[in-house]
């Protein structure tokens, strides 16, 4: 997937340069929120570069996703397709993670903003609950239109060598107001609100108390002054911070109105009742008559520390993300985007302890002169990372004068001025450490301390997993090299050119296998074949086809074929094997093939033309030992290209495999000349795709064969 290239930082442009279209797509398909993403050059992450509707405090979390992430936005970008999501179900059915964490009434719509080949980044439009569950025509027509406006935007930004970039922070826009109001009808508003019976409220988009009667100050038994500026979880220790913030966030996502009560102490049941616009939320203080409904009753909690309710969201949002990991990179990555807008940290840094030493797996924030100076540093040394590590009990300090005292030699200079070191343990034992940095003093309250601990030991789960996938995986890809040939035999008057690209993390050991075979006199042979299955046993099998073939090469390919499907049905392994041969006679410029059940080669003539060749059919190896394999024999003239594959290269989801092989024959005619061009350069030409595909399933292996116009 191509991004946009600038020609230099200073000549990039900011977010703002669409903002024009978010405003124009979100008023025109009357959404609530709406999101634009922009793919940033040489990476695959989208980052939010401009955002209406929504607190950063709620969409921090999704400020950066992965091409690779399951998210919508990533999924309409990376399969060029829009994602409609029109109730919670299909939200928890598709994205279970997404509806975990914002468990509300919402509906989605995400697009991709592309052209051709090229992906430019995604807009992600949101409606209120009460949206009927499909999108009508005006609104779709509304997105393309946006879509296609941002692309031109983007494309000839980047023609220009002025690229659009996402920043450092998203470009946060208002939605527009339905009127401006004179400062006499401001007057009169906070007139009619005081005369309302019961009081009431206005908290921002951030949850901060905008506007407050006398009679809701009285209510809440606190003053206006102390209310004005302050959320209302956090001026108020008497309630649940974490379930308050919790329905602010719901109203605010789903437009939806909600009520709750609270006990304020000692015996005063208050009703909460919260109506959300773009612009924050009204709440309306009531006395309640009773508690009844136990469901709807907020149990008083002891007083809350600043920001308990977002910590927990986030941790919530961490815990989710971290299910999904795979590799450590995987783990520092989705803990590097969740930790540092949650907890305010501007640097992280994950390590681990190997062969007593520190070992750096990851960081964000963090110079990497500064990471490459702590790399391999003794465990016995006196940083507070390496004692962390050793005595797993975590430190926090607030400032530098308070790590200074606690480690007198420190000498870290990474520009913060407080710091968390944090052990990340797992089954009783320590497997890491976790540095997050602030650039600011930072009195770590006991709140704080315990969120941070909880957050170190999901992070140690996490990163205990990813190690052990890593080694597997690591350990599985080096027994299938070591299966397939290392270095393929030169042959005068031949030109060979082999790719192998395994399959997606996750999908284990695969069997596909490729050979090519010196045999006696101007002749060789050459194999390709598939092994099913993805496991051991199958790497194993593929190993003893190879031998099997090896064998017997030189005989007729039909007797070939034969000889290793009796060797394979004899072993019984339960698994079967597509495979082609083919015998090459360099003087008479011919070649005999047979097939096993394997996808048909593709010949390029020297004149360009590109053929699928039709090959009488043959069993699959190991089925029947009685099977036969008819032979058929090709011109194969100097200057001529055949070429072996395995169905990872052609087969995809929803793709017909016959179109797919002739699409595979359009890129090798169109490739040019492979003599001029090089066989080597062709066989990167026609594996790219399959290597920039980031769902690939199953193991792609080519094998090019090209006899010298002068052989």
């Amino acid at each position: 997937m191509e991004a946009a290239h600038g020609c230099g930082e200073s000549a990039d442009r900011g977010p703002d340069a669409v903002v024009p279209d978010l405003i124009a797509v979100v008023r025109e398909a009357r959404a609530s929120v709406g999101a634009v993403y922009l793919l940033e050059q040489g990476e695959c992450v989208l980052r939010l570069a401009a955002l209406t509707g929504l607190s950063w405090r709620i969409a921090a979390p999704w400020a950066r996703v992965a091409l690779t992430d399951r998210a919508p936005v990533a999924d309409a970008v990376r399969e060029r397709r829009g994602v409609w999501l029109g109730s919670p179900e299909e939200l928890a059915r598709h994205y279970p993670r997404l509806a975990l964490i914002l468990p509300h009434r919402f509906l989605l719509a995400a697009a991709p903003i592309a052209s051709g080949a090229t992906a430019w980044g995604g807009l992600v439009l949101q409606w209120p609950g009460t949206h009927p569950p499909r999108l009508s025509a005006h609104e779709t027509e509304a997105m393309h239109r946006a879509c296609d406006s941002l692309t031109a935007l983007l494309r000839h930004a980047a023609a220009d060598g002025h690229p659009v970039r996402a920043g450092a922070r998203p470009r946060l826009l208002p939605p527009p107001r339905p009127r401006t109001v004179w400062p006499a009808e401001a007057q009169a508003a906070a007139d009619f609100a005081e005369r309302l019976p019961g009081g009431c409220c206005t908290l921002d988009v951030d949850g901060r108390i905008a506007f407050v009667t006398t009679a809701a100050a009285e209510l809440l038994g606190a003053g206006v002054p102390e209310l004005l500026g302050a959320r209302l979880w956090q001026a108020l220790p008497w309630l649940d911070a974490a379930a308050v913030e919790g329905h602010y966030r719901g109203a605010l996502i789903s437009r939806q109105a909600t009520s709750f009560t609270a006990l304020r102490p000692p015996d005063r049941w208050l009703a909460f009742h919260l109506y959300a616009d773009g612009w924050g939320v009204s709440v309306r203080i009531v006395p309640a008559d009773d508690a009844a409904d136990p469901s709807g009753v907020l149990r008083p909690a002891p007083p809350a520390e600043p920001g308990r309710g977002t910590g927990l969201y986030q941790l919530m949002h961490l815990a989710a993300t971290l299910t999904e990991a795979v590799g450590v990179q995987d783990v520092v990555e989705q803990t590097a985007d969740q930790l540092l807008p949650a907890l305010g940290a501007q640097a992280l840094a994950l390590m681990t302890a190997e062969e007593g030493r520190l070992r750096i797996m990851g960081y964000r924030g963090y110079p990497a002169e500064l990471m490459d100076r702590f790399d391999g540093a003794p465990l016995a040394s006196s940083t507070p990372a390496a004692r962390v590590l050793a005595t797993g009990i975590a430190s926090f300090f607030a400032d530098w004068a308070e790590l200074k005292q606690a480690h007198p030699p420190a000498d870290i200079d990474d520009r913060m001025s407080a710091w968390a070191f944090l052990p990340l343990i797992t089954s009783g034992r320590p497997v890491g450490s976790l540095v997050l940095g602030y650039d600011r003093p930072r009195p770590f309250t006991v709140e704080e301390r315990t969120l941070l601990t909880s957050v170190a030991g999901l992070v140690a789960q996490a990163l205990d997993r990813a190690r052990l996938y890593d080694s597997k995986d690591r350990l599985a890809h080096a027994l299938q090299a070591g299966l397939l040939p290392q270095v393929l035999p030169r042959i005068a008057g031949l030109d060979i050119a082999a790719r192998y690209l395994p399959a997606g993390r996750g999908m284990g050991i695969g069997g596909d296998f490729y050979d090519l075979i010196r045999l006696e006199g101007h002749c060789a042979a050459a194999a390709i074949g598939d092994v099913q299955g993805h496991n051991v046993n199958a790497a194993v099998l593929m190993g003893q086809v190879r031998t099997a073939v090896h064998a017997t090469a030189g005989a007729p390919p039909g007797e070939v074929l034969a000889r290793t499907n009796r060797v394979l049905t004899d072993l019984d392994s339960g698994l079967f094997t597509s495979c082609l041969y083919v015998h090459l006679d360099l003087v008479r410029h011919r070649a005999r093939l047979a097939t096993a059940g394997h996808l048909p080669p593709l010949l390029r003539h020297p004149c360009g033309r590109t053929e699928v060749l039709d090959l009488p059919p043959g069993l699959l190896l190991g089925i029947d030992p009685a099977a036969e394999y008819p032979s058929t024999e090709i011109p194969l003239p100097p200057g001529a290209v055949l070429a072996l594959y395995t169905d990872g290269l052609v087969e995809s989801p929803g793709v017909d495999l016959g179109q797919a092989i002739a699409a595979l024959g359009d890129r090798l005619a169109d490739a040019g000349d492979a003599a001029g061009r090089g066989i080597e350069l062709l066989a990167d030409t026609l594996v790219r795709r399959a290597e920039q595909s980031t769902a690939r399933s199953d193991d792609v292996a080519l094998l090019l064969i090209h006899p010298h116009r002068d052989g």
